[in-house]
């Protein structure tokens, strides 16, 4: 199994950012996915969620009418686009297999929100 994100970066509030994970070594179409994020100090976080086939997604309330959670099965990815960003939202995001925090992430993904 093997997560890989990107797009991660630095913006100014307000601004937005999409972040991919591309999936391999499973079969993607048969699992949810999921993000989480944690910030220095702080217990992580479970962001958003999408069932297998990317009918059905869950967000927090931190983030629900601003970040939408994606996947294009064909390519083996998800994407969590991150609108209208906040400085609470500074983590480091990762793509999680399934919904619960599972044995796979990848690497994660520096998002950080200034000024």
């Amino acid at each position: 199994v093997q997560l890989v994100e990107s797009g991660g970066g630095l913006v100014q509030p307000g601004g937005s950012l999409r972040l991919s994970c591309l999936a391999s070594g499973f079969d993607f179409s048969r699992v949810a996915m999921s993000w989480y994020r944690q910030a220095p100090g702080k217990e992580r976080e479970l962001v958003a969620s999408i069932n297998n086939v990317g009918s059905s997604t869950n967000y927090a309330d931190s983030v629900k009418g601003r970040f939408t959670l994606s996947r294009e099965n064909a390519k083996n990815t998800v994407y969590l686009q991150m609108n209208s960003l906040k400085p609470e939202d500074t983590a480091v995001y990762y793509c999680n297999l399934g919904v619960a925090w599972s044995s796979y992430q990848g690497q994660g993904t520096q998002v950080t929100v200034s000024p």
